[in-house]
């Protein structure tokens, strides 16, 4: 009898664990997590190259979401960063339900105990105080202990006689502690006010996505305010937006190249330049 298993190509399916690497002692071992797909251009991309990029898509400039940790490594001087309310961390002061099994669950997978890291530290030789929020905490979402910990690095700023730097990216308030979280707004936008009060300079860095408010209160009050290429900047969503005034909206609406040429913006700069940037605006203003 004619066998037809001989007729169908035969592919080897190597089966993978939990870890992402290959069982049993005679089969190769494959690592886990070696590529990644753009989300601009739907490249597959190798990894490692696309960190050494910035993680930068080599492609089409697609602007992969940093860690406030990885930010820190590319702006900061080595040795100098001193982080402020480390230990910081939120509580589920509204008993709402599933609160607390989140930011457990956050903090696990993002390795922080909130959704911004502030300190002090020098930029390319400039003493400054720093705020980088993460959107890989509950997506930057600013509640009571964001909106605390810009606060006093702010005021330290302030104190100290010194400029502040915000890097912002946020989905907005955080909805699981309701008017706590929308009382930071004020909060913040009264600091940054008595920083300017003493003449001191903010500048703030808006990058993918800056949106809520976030938007609407700190990070449009910048005396300079920066922006990465392509970031979603904005208060409400878009769709919100068309359906509340019964039109469609301008290609491009929201990103960071369309508020530069309306004037909300005063520079779009690329993730390489952004610390040699940073540092001439302390140069100047020292």
């Amino acid at each position: 009898m004619f066998k037809f298993n001989k007729l169908i190509k035969k592919t080897n399916y190597i089966q993978l664990n939990k870890n992402n690497t290959v069982e049993g002692n005679n089969k190769p071992n494959i690592p886990g997590g070696m590529w990644i797909k753009c989300s601009g251009c739907g490249s597959i991309l190798y990894k490692k190259d696309v960190e050494e990029n910035l993680k930068v898509c080599p492609n089409c400039n697609y602007y992969f979401r940093l860690s406030a940790r990885q930010r820190i490594k590319l702006i900061v001087d080595e040795g100098t960063f001193i982080e402020f309310d480390k230990d910081m961390q939120s509580k589920n002061i509204l008993n709402f339900e599933q609160y607390d099994e989140k930011l457990k669950n956050q903090k696990e997978k993002s390795k922080q105990n909130e959704a911004v890291i502030t300190g002090m530290c020098r930029v390319n030789g400039y003493k400054t105080v720093i705020a980088i929020m993460d959107s890989n905490f509950m997506m930057g979402s600013m509640g009571s202990v964001v909106g605390e910990k810009i606060t006093r690095a702010i005021e330290k700023a302030t104190e100290e006689k010194l400029p502040i730097i915000i890097f912002t990216t946020s989905g907005g308030a955080r909805m699981q502690e309701g008017m706590f979280s929308l009382m930071q707004m004020a909060k913040t936008s009264a600091a940054i006010a008595r920083h300017n009060e003493k003449g001191l300079l903010y500048i703030t860095v808006l990058t993918d996505p800056t949106t809520g408010g976030v938007t609407a209160s700190f990070a449009m009050l910048g005396d300079i305010i920066l922006a990465e290429p392509n970031a979603l900047i904005g208060f409400a969503g878009k769709r919100v937006i068309e359906q509340t005034i019964k039109q469609s909206l301008p290609l491009g609406f929201q990103r960071a190249e369309f508020l530069l040429e309306k004037g909300f913006i005063d520079k779009i700069v690329e993730r390489n330049k952004i610390k040699s940037v940073l540092g001439e605006i302390l140069r100047i203003h020292r």
